[in-house]
């Protein structure tokens, strides 16, 4: 029976966008997810994310696993918003959990909390992240060929491998006229209030040390490790650290390497269970 892998997706980005790295892993384990955090209103978006990290304990307890003689443990792997529920998730219930895999998503911790939580007090964060920018994006477009150009002429798009774009104008932008019409599946608000409540208190939290194995696979070009810093993140997944070519959106421009350093590390992960 193959192990479990509960993948969680980054902010805006459903994790239907990323079923060209879940083809490459599905050899060796039955991928999991929940396709959008912080749409269902029994999860609401709050500061710190408390009940998005339910959400995503809920789904990993759900009766979909009940086929299964007992409840199998799972590996939680997360890119960005999805690396910091996995965490949160997994020290909530480590029980459930085998180990850890964080795709670009930096712990913050110390100083940086603190600076955290004055700029999310006075809004200075708003103007340093994306939040500002997703207040006012795009909605709707007249055709899946319109939605294409739009994207694949923006820089940071521009560098995705076409078969995550393409996944992601499926399954984020989807047909929702008779006309062909095309509207954003992600709330812009929502995605607004992730960025608004980055949680500040995991640094804190992980004093006491994380129960299970962390993985943590870096973009050699992301501006949120740079941001961030990786001192904390350093300290909990030791020898469990790997660079990988790219920016904070490097699973989208390299998927099948993505899906190779995802694969090492947990055989990595999985060693030192044993």
């Amino acid at each position: 029976m193959k192990d479990i892998i509960h993948f969680s997706h980054a902010n805006g980005f459903p994790a239907s966008t990323y079923r060209t790295i879940f083809a490459e892993l599905a050899d060796d384990y039955e991928i999991r997810s929940v396709e959008r955090f912080g749409h269902d209103p029994r999860y609401p978006v709050t500061r710190d994310w408390p009940h998005l990290v339910d959400q995503l304990l809920d789904d990993i307890g759900s009766v979909r696993y009940g086929e299964r003689p007992t409840q199998p443990k799972v590996w939680l792997v997360g890119h960005s918003l999805g690396g910091y529920l996995s965490l949160m998730a997994a020290m909530k219930r480590p029980q459930w959990v085998k180990g850890v895999v964080m795709l670009d998503s930096p712990v913050i911790g110390g100083w940086r909390s603190s600076l955290l939580g004055v700029s999310q007090w006075t809004g200075l964060d708003e103007r340093l992240s994306p939040a500002a920018a997703t207040k006012n994006r795009r909605t709707q477009w007249a055709s899946r060929d319109e939605a294409w150009r739009h994207f694949h002429s923006k820089p940071a798009f521009a560098r995705w491998d076409e078969r995550m774009l393409s996944d992601y104008i499926d399954f984020a932008i989807p047909q929702t006229g008779a006309n062909g019409g095309r509207t954003l599946a992600f709330d812009r608000h929502v995605e607004y209030l992730v960025y608004r409540t980055l949680p500040r208190t995991i640094g804190a939290r992980l004093a006491r040390g994380v129960e299970v194995p962390v993985g943590f696979i870096a973009g050699t070009q992301s501006k949120e490790v740079r941001q961030v810093g990786l001192e904390l993140t350093r300290r909990i997944a030791g020898e469990h650290f790997e660079w990988i070519e790219g920016s904070h959106l490097y699973p989208m421009e390299r998927p099948i390497d993505t899906a190779r350093a995802v694969q090492r590390m947990l055989n990595a992960l999985s060693e030192s269970l044993s």
